[in-house]
């Protein structure tokens, strides 16, 4: 593969960071007091698990790109 080309496809890798940002966009969607975790409400724990996740995601794509 040409180093061109490969700084092509490790490009595309960085359209996972969206995913996150999608995830927390509409606020409506998880505004809610239910379903509840350990006694939290749906609108915080969904929250903090885009945290983890988006932690999760971060590290792939540097991972992958670098």
């Amino acid at each position: 593969m040409e180093p061109e080309r490969a700084s092509a496809g490790r490009k595309g890798w960085y359209l996972l960071l969206i995913i996150p940002f999608i995830g927390t966009l509409f606020p409506s969607f998880y505004a809610a007091a239910t379903p509840t975790l350990w006694g939290f409400p749906f609108f915080y724990w969904y929250q903090f698990l885009w945290v983890i996740i988006s932690s999760i995601i971060t590290l792939l794509v540097y991972l992958i790109a670098r």
